[in-house]
């Protein structure tokens, strides 16, 4: 017997009248705890794009970081280098001192040795020569110092950016996270139980309704070599906790998993699902093999590895492990193939 209907939590009455992902709807009352589920849903959803958002942030961050160092230490180069033309430029300038700096005309009249004073004037010239190559790669270096130096502060102050962009997704991701979990822990131990009946029936409807559309008859392809070592890798990963902002090896989210999947298999694709919808080749989902990646919900939020016969592995959300689900379990945005 189906347990009575639950008070919706404050909050949940926003997902009433909102078309869920399975694109699911009944001419029935609706079912609170069915908006429940889709309220959950939601939250979780808009989780995961702060997440991709701070992973985004933490890849440019340490860029950013390493640029910062690599600048630092050509700063310091050229500071030693400065440091060394200057001791040597002071030397030369000296010596010139020291030979009272007479023009040529003057040392001719002043020596009885012609040939002496034109060997002396062919080093003179070689030590003008000299000493203003000298001269000229100290303005050259003082001027990369500045340019260096500008650089620098430029990436310093990326940084600082990317670091504030990092701390404000991790905020909205653990307070929508905190939304869902009160959503769901104030539920009975039975609505819980109907509450995840209920996510599973979603999730199998759509995948019927994807699959009755005929789209899985034409996607008949066999993976790559890559692809299957990309799918090797991700379905070993089975059962390992979603953690959001990991990349392994004892936990993922969504887009960890599909990023170390193909790095295993020797293939750098971008971190995030959102930055691999952008930047990998796309494909039709008629054109689709094993190894490929579908990108899921409008904001490219999610994204799973199609392993074949209409599944993928996925890292689905916090409080779920990696799996198997079906492909057309969720609104599919589109499809990209990381070894095109």
């Amino acid at each position: 017997m189906a347990p009575p209907p639950v008070e919706l939590p404050p909050g949940a009455s926003g997902g009433a009248g909102r078309p869920s992902d399975t694109g699911a709807a009944s001419d029935a009352a609706p079912d609170p705890l069915e908006e429940v589920r889709r309220e959950i849903d939601d939250l979780y959803r808009k989780a995961a794009s702060a997440t991709d958002a701070y992973n985004l942030a933490e890849e440019q961050t340490a860029k950013q970081s390493a640029e910062v160092v690599r600048l630092a230490e050509k700063i310091v180069r050229n500071q030693l280098r400065l440091e060394d033309l200057k001791q040597r430029a002071g030397a030369a300038a000296r010596a010139q001192y020291r030979s009272g700096g007479l023009p040529p005309e003057a040392r001719l009249m002043l020596t009885g040795d012609p040939q002496g004073f034109l060997d002396g004037a062919g080093r003179v010239r070689q030590g003008m020569k000299a000493t203003n190559d000298l001269l000229a790669e100290l303005t050259r270096t003082q001027d990369d110092l500045k340019t260096y130096t500008a650089d620098a502060g430029t990436q310093w102050g990326k940084l600082e950016a990317g670091r504030l962009k990092k701390e404000k997704a991790k905020k909205e991701i653990e307070r929508r996270i905190a939304a869902a979990e009160k959503l769901e822990a104030g539920l009975e131990k039975e609505e819980r139980a109907r509450l995840a009946r209920l996510e599973s029936d979603a999730a199998a409807k759509a995948q019927a309704a994807w699959l009755g559309s005929g789209a899985l008859e034409e996607i008949n392809r066999a993976s790559s070599a890559q692809g299957r070592k990309a799918i090797e890798f991700a379905t070993r990963q089975i059962g390992k906790p979603y953690v959001w902002g990991a990349e392994g090896p004892d936990s993922y989210d969504c887009s960890g998993l599909t990023s170390q999947a193909w790095a295993a298999a020797g293939r750098t694709i971008p971190r995030t699902s959102q930055e691999q919808w952008r930047l990998l080749p796309r494909i039709g989902i008629k054109d689709m093999r094993p190894g490929d990646l579908i990108i899921y919900h409008d904001d490219a939020s999610h994204v799973g590895m199609y392993i074949g016969d209409g599944a993928i592995v996925h890292a689905p959300r916090p409080g779920r492990n990696v799996t198997l689900a079906g492909a057309g379990s969720m609104r599919i945005l589109g499809v990209v193939r990381p070894d095109r």
